[in-house]
């Protein structure tokens, strides 16, 4: 069983093209709850950020929810991963993932976030916020 936390607002997962730089917004005044990752390959630049963060010539995907696991994740710990997002299959509920050096982070679209919730809740998991 996991503890889950729902972060507060709506988040936007984008592409940028390869090159790009980076908005200075998506660097500048992160405070409180808000996560932003940046991950950059020959093919592109994707970001995930909160939704009045994303930068404005980016794809922009719906608009997701994002859940955090509250305990540190060992980083040679195995299973975690799959412990969120088998539920979330089960129930047809898509999801994006990326971890941290601490923790692991989902993200389910708004518009299916009860039936997420729910999901993870069915397979034992806590879910606040």
């Amino acid at each position: 069983m996991l503890d889950i936390a729902l972060l507060p607002g709506e988040y936007a997962v984008c592409r940028l093209a390869a090159g790009t730089t980076l908005p200075y917004a998506l660097s500048s005044g992160l405070g409180g709850a808000d996560v932003v990752t940046v991950s950059w390959t020959s093919d592109g630049i994707s970001v995930i950020c909160p939704v009045d963060r994303a930068p404005a010539h980016a794809v922009v995907e719906t608009t997701w929810r994002c859940l955090r696991v509250t305990a540190p994740v060992a980083l040679a710990g195995t299973g975690s991963l799959a412990a969120l997002v088998d539920p979330l299959a089960e129930a047809r509920v898509s999801a994006v993932t990326f971890s941290t050096f601490d923790t692991d982070y989902l993200l389910v679209p708004t518009v299916r976030l009860t039936e997420g919730t729910a999901a993870l809740q069915r397979a034992g998991h806590r879910v606040t916020g």
